[in-house]
């Protein structure tokens, strides 16, 4: 049979028109086998499509919708005397008592300032350069669509007087510096210390803060997408401790570890669901409920499980999304990143990198651009955890 390309090839014999020739007979090729597949093949080929989805974005489905907080209904005494006392709590009084507790205390950072979302970063007294890197890129953003945000830096004690004056220095350029008499944070009971003095200073200080962002200084932060998503929540923004929810989490049992947590302190077999400490954000009311109820767990658990135990003893549950990948680092692609909530594992230079091509392609992406955005970094993701697995 006659190739019914033929004749045009006689007007022409250079490489560039045999080029085109044979990319027009893989074209012709490819779409006669896709109209000739059989039944059965077209159901292989979706098949293989919807597992491919259903692997990408499947558990994040199943968690959106399944993660979800239950309305709660407060019979437990214990549960109650925690609400009760975090309602009537009010530490202005204090705060020339309590400004003791904090070398840098940033008293007036919050003062007549009625914030929609205020973001405590907390970071290392070595790390100026990490900071310097969130300063100029996510944190660098005063207004969400009109309703204020602050982002503060807050840090343990500095190992050496030199160290807290370098600190002192940078708290007076910037004014976004906190430091609290913390342990050392490395550490299980210094992490926690870290956490309840900082809850301990949003109430002190920034009491009408409506939302509350605790996250970690490698991580990137999507504040836009983040306020945009609180300012449209479907439910009252009370009893709200969200991010990326962990469950079914087994309690340390190994004695010779520092984390051990014995059955006559906590015999239950997994830990309450809390969320991953990367990023996430309480409403003011759960602050000061997981303050009040923080000091009825003496269990040596991690700042995150901490947090999760504290809320459980105040009624309140935890509520997914996911947005908040948790402590991966989400390979980068702009439309991946405009939607998600945060990436973790960033080092400055590409903090600096990912903000500048950000702001170069204009912050908005179309519906399917944002689902090719997904895709790719998802798979990628994966791929790279298959790839270097630690």
């Amino acid at each position: 049979m006659e190739n019914p390309l033929y004749p045009l090839l006689l007007f022409s014999s250079s490489p560039q028109s045999h080029l085109c020739y044979r990319l027009t007979l893989k074209k012709q090729i490819m779409r006669i086998c896709l109209f000739k597949l059989r039944t059965h093949q077209w159901c292989f080929l979706l098949f293989n499509v919807l597992l491919f989805h259903a692997l990408l974005f499947g558990a994040d489905f199943v968690e959106e919708y399944l993660l979800q907080p239950t309305p709660g209904v407060y019979t437990d005494a214990m549960v109650t005397g925690v609400r009760e006392k975090a309602r009537k709590l009010d530490l202005s009084d204090a705060r020339e008592n309590i400004s003791f507790e904090y070398p840098i205390t940033n008293a007036e950072a919050c003062r007549n300032s009625d914030l929609f979302l205020l973001a405590l970063v907390f970071s290392s007294a070595g790390n100026i350069s990490q900071r310097d890197a969130v300063r100029k890129t996510w944190a660098n953003q005063t207004l969400i669509e009109g309703f204020p945000v602050k982002t503060f830096f807050f840090l343990a004690l500095s190992d050496t007087s030199a160290a807290h004056q370098e600190l002192l220095s940078e708290s007076e350029r910037y004014g976004d510096v906190i430091q609290a008499y913390a342990g050392a944070e490395r550490s299980l009971h210094g992490s926690k210390e870290r956490t309840v003095l900082a809850l301990r200073w949003v109430i002190s200080f920034c009491p009408l803060a409506r939302f509350v962002l605790l996250t970690k200084e490698s991580v990137f932060v999507n504040l836009p997408a983040l306020g945009s998503y609180l300012l449209r929540l479907h439910r009252h923004p009370e009893d709200l401790y969200l991010g990326r929810v962990i469950q079914q989490d087994q309690p340390n049992r190994d004695p010779k570890s520092p984390g051990y947590l014995p059955p006559a302190l906590y015999p239950a077999k997994y830990l309450p669901e809390y969320c991953d400490d990367t990023a996430y954000v309480l409403s003011q009311d759960v602050v000061r409920k997981v303050y009040v109820a923080s000091a009825l767990v003496l269990a040596p658990v991690s700042a995150d499980v901490f947090v999760g135990l504290c809320a459980r003893k105040a009624g309140v549950s935890p509520t997914h999304s996911a947005r908040f990948p948790g402590d991966k680092h989400i390979h980068y692609n702009a439309c991946c990143y405009l939607y998600l909530f945060c990436s973790a594992g960033m080092r400055s230079h590409e903090l600096e990198r990912i903000w500048m091509d950000l702001e170069q392609k204009g912050g908005r992406c179309s519906l399917l651009k944002t689902y090719y955005g997904l895709v790719y970094c998802k798979a990628h993701t994966y791929i790279d955890k298959l790839l270097n697995p630690h």
